[in-house]
């Protein structure tokens, strides 16, 4: 089993031109779940990641790994515990996917080192995965949005990192590459790994993830399991939907049915 830091964000604002964007945020994550970020359109879903990432100044609040301030962690070792797939899927230069996923290996090697046989094995399971195996030889500025999607998700799993924050992983993606890379994030977390996504998709979050957070205007209204989130009075409430719940043996999920 994998050993990840515990991740909590305490009392985490964001401020975008003086409008604040995140509010005031709190919650703790371990390894061995998977997590979703639902909520609205302009929720703050993208920005609470991309400030766990690091990628985002804090205007109060703090973001810690294991009670140090993730400020306070080399770069390095931080780019190694961390794995951040971006919502922006822009690639200008066309390597082949073989060597863009390779690229997920830099933290683990030297300046000068080349691909190890760990490194290859870590790019391989990867590749198989996110099934872009046999895409190796393409470049990348060929693929398709689906193609592209799945072979960046790939070269933030090459990196083996113990937490994966992943902003709609699989957003453009076909159902049978939605479901494969969405068993696939929860077989990590089942590891001991951390992962975070943002997805829209209530039925996917219901069914895969074993925490929801719900954002509504930069704030927490609902932490907990799916069935305790995604409740009638929430999702009216946020969403202005009525849903339905679908059951099939153990798995659990909600289907947005109606506008109200």
């Amino acid at each position: 089993m994998i050993t990840t830091p515990v991740y909590t964000v305490d009392g985490l604002s964001v401020t975008y031109d003086d409008a604040r964007v995140l509010n005031q945020v709190t919650f703790s994550a371990a390894g061995g779940s998977m997590i979703g970020l639902v909520g609205p359109n302009g929720a703050g879903k993208t920005t609470l990641i991309k400030a766990m990432a690091g990628l985002l100044p804090a205007a109060s609040g703090a973001l810690t790994l294991d009670s140090i301030q993730l400020s306070a962690w080399p770069l390095d070792v931080l780019a190694q515990t961390i794995g951040y797939l971006s919502q922006s899927r822009a690639v200008h230069w066309p390597v082949t996917v073989d060597r863009l996923v390779s690229l997920g290996r830099l933290p683990h090697r030297g300046p000068w080192d080349g691909v190890s046989e760990k490194d290859q094995e870590a790019i391989d399971k990867a590749l198989t995965l996110t099934d872009v195996k046999d895409l190796g030889k393409r470049a990348v500025t060929t693929l398709s949005g689906g193609e592209l999607a799945r072979v960046l998700l790939a070269r933030v799993l090459a990196g083996e990192p113990q937490i994966v924050l992943a902003d709609e992983p699989v957003s453009g993606l076909d159902p049978g590459h939605t479901l494969q890379v969405l068993n696939g994030l929860k077989k990590l977390s089942s590891g001991g790994r951390l992962v975070i996504v943002v997805l829209h998709d209530l039925t996917l979050a219901s069914r895969f993830c074993d925490r929801l957070i719900l954002l509504h205007k930069g704030r927490v209204a609902a932490d907990g399991t799916p069935a305790n989130v995604l409740t009638e009075k929430a999702l009216a409430a946020v969403y202005g939907v009525e849903a339905v719940t679908v059951s099939q043996g153990e798995d659990f999920a909600v289907l947005p049915w109606s506008h109200l």
